[in-house]
């Protein structure tokens, strides 16, 4: 089976624990359904947040949706003047036969911006827009 790379953000409106995992198992879920997934097809996620985001690992949101098996990994994103703030992003090494052209990367709550150059994927659900 092929090993793809996924990618995805989220911003959250603040830096508070339930909020950032609810954010972050919102991400992870979608990247799951719009890319045809199970929790078996993960074989690892690094997260990464920005500077204020410290209130909780993001990697905790997957272990709640059941990712026991994946590899997790968190890490602090790298900071660059005049970046989007409250930022969780993340990186899902993941088995499937989905050509690479048909991985859905997931941007979400504004993040889409962020890779606005990136048409979006036929048939995949339609991002989520900023609250």
């Amino acid at each position: 089976m092929p090993l793809r790379a996924v990618r995805g953000a989220t911003q959250v409106t603040n830096d508070e624990r339930e909020h950032v995992l609810a954010a972050t198992r919102e991400l992870v879920e979608r990247v799951l359904l719009d890319n045809d997934l199970s929790a078996d097809d993960v074989v690892s996620i690094v997260f990464t947040a920005t500077r204020d985001v410290v209130s909780v690992a993001p990697a905790l949101a997957a272990r709640q949706l059941g990712l026991h098996e994946a590899a997790l990994i968190c890490a602090q994103e790298m900071w660059v003047e005049g970046s989007m703030p409250r930022v969780v992003r993340l990186l899902a090494h993941v088995e499937t036969d989905r050509p690479r052209g048909r991985v859905a990367n997931v941007y979400l709550n504004g993040t889409e911006v962020l890779r606005a150059d990136v048409p979006p994927v036929p048939g995949a659900a339609p991002a989520v827009p900023a609250s």
